[in-house]
């Protein structure tokens, strides 16, 4: 074995090869590739305790701790899979590391969604028997496809800038190089693997194999939509299109008036949206949404005198709104992985699920504190979970917004009430009426469990909004 890396990771997606491509590696007697390492749910594999030792437990506390042991394994070169939500952590610590051989295998976003779209339907995530193999046919949804890439070009983005500037190579793999036995031995030789295959592994099958347009329910539906995506710039990354605007598609206009909300998440979103609704005498469902930067473009020039906005919420009661939204609710809209970690890594005071008869405000008060002091290791980068838009700063969304275009106007939620009807009136909508109340948190409202103790906790984790919007104590 060549010493010129001490150990390498796969950065990679689901649905993108990245079993196949593990299987085949681990078919080297040099190599030893221990999967998805840093999965925020798991470590390495759904059912494993830990990889050479390292609990996840002491993982999520320290990372570098398992990078160690993988790096420090004797006979043979260790590695791992990295997708763009594993602990974030550990790019800060492998990036700039040039004894770290990066592996960047992509795939077609398009077919990588629409296989994505078909596992999550039939729960089949890997194909060893094809007689076992389901079918189903993928949904299209343009809003949903936009976020997956841009969240896929982000990725990339990093990982060609930090490359580029720390004066590293990786080895890139298409999904389609995977079935090409002298492009896996290329690989080897290229992490100083001497021993070649004379066949690929070929255990996993392809699930899949059929053309796009015969796995997408309505294949003309979908070509339209892409169509509208604008993503021709193709110089960016090796595989990817170029960065987008983010949030754009969660823009809503009015649908008549020449309005423009920019929702920040965990706000008033749905107070705010029927208020639009209302002025024209429409449902929300009638409301312009789902835009691309290009169909928003097109919007304002056709809306000449349209006003922006968006409705800052306190951190308080955002953070519980969220809290109760993604986290304890376990029904629509929950998020159910991050629950599940949180319970059993953060050791977080949820029931089961929801709704708990025994649940009570005092539970609801100790669950909610819990969830605070995660926040404030997870706004930190101390842990491996996401930095979810439903709870990330209300600085940073702004400072999202403003890298397509800021909003006119600024709002806080207390003041919508004459803020709102006051905007509607700059734009010709002299009868506009105040917005509904928004509807309080369920099971129980903030105002239920708020204390000195929970706004100290918020004022820690949120010190940027408190700082640069000049909060005060909630209420």
């Amino acid at each position: 074995m060549s010493h010129d890396f001490d150990y390498f990771i796969v950065f990679a997606e689901m649905r993108t090869g990245s079993n196949f491509l593990e299987t085949n590696l681990n078919a080297y007697p040099g190599l030893n590739c221990h999967g998805e390492a840093f999965n925020p749910h798991f470590i390495g594999y759904p059912k494993s305790d830990d990889i050479l030792g390292v609990t996840q437990s002491t993982r999520e506390v320290d990372p570098q701790a398992l990078i160690t042991a993988i790096r420090d394994q004797p006979g043979t070169l260790g590695g791992f899979r990295y997708f763009h939500d594993h602990d974030a952590r550990v790019m800060d610590i492998a990036l700039p590391d040039p004894r770290c051989a990066k592996i960047i295998l992509t795939r077609n976003p398009v077919d990588s969604y629409v296989s994505w779209k078909i596992a999550q339907q039939t729960g089949q995530w890997k194909l060893t028997n094809v007689k076992r193999r389901k079918d189903a046919l993928a949904e299209f949804d343009a809003q949903e496809f936009q976020e997956y890439l841009n969240t896929l070009q982000s990725f990339q983005v990093r990982l060609l800038n930090a490359l580029q500037t720390t004066g590293q190579t990786a080895f890139y793999i298409a999904y389609e190089d995977l079935q090409n036995v002298d492009v896996i031995n290329g690989l080897a030789r290229f992490l100083g693997e001497e021993a070649q295959l004379s066949n690929l592994d070929r255990s996993l099958k392809p699930q899949n194999p059929e053309p796009i347009s015969s796995k997408v329910d309505d294949f003309d539906a979908m070509r339209e939509a892409l169509a509208q995506l604008d993503v021709f710039n193709l110089g960016r990354t090796p595989s990817f299109e170029p960065r987008r605007g983010p949030a754009v598609p969660s823009y809503v206009a009015g649908a008549k008036a020449p309005l423009l909300y920019l929702p920040v998440r965990s706000g008033p979103e749905d107070a705010v949206q029927q208020w639009m609704a209302e002025l024209d005498h429409v449902d929300q469902g009638d409301l312009t949404t789902q835009f691309t930067q290009k169909t928003l473009r097109q919007w304002k020039r056709n809306n000449p005198g349209h006003r922006s906005f968006t409705v800052l919420r306190h951190p308080v009661a955002r953070a519980h709104a969220a809290f109760c939204q993604r986290i304890l609710n376990t029904g629509p809209g929950s998020f159910t992985e991050i629950r599940k970690t949180l319970r059993r890594v953060h050791n977080l005071p949820l029931p089961g699920k929801m709704p708990d008869e025994r649940y009570d405000a005092a539970a609801h008060r100790r669950a909610f504190v819990a969830f605070l002091k995660f926040l404030k290791a997870n706004l930190a980068g101390q842990t491996g979970l996401r930095i979810d838009s439903a709870w990330g700063t209300q600085m940073q969304a702004l400072q999202d917004f403003s890298r397509f275009a800021p909003p006119d106007v600024i709002l806080r939620e207390d003041e919508i009430a004459s803020a709102l009807p006051s905007l509607a009136h700059s734009v010709g909508y002299f009868d506009a009426v105040a917005p509904r109340s928004p509807a309080e948190d369920e099971p129980f409202a903030l105002r239920e469990i708020y204390d000195d103790r929970i706004e100290d906790l918020a004022a820690k984790v949120y010190q940027r909004d408190y700082v640069n919007f000049g909060f005060t104590r909630w209420g």
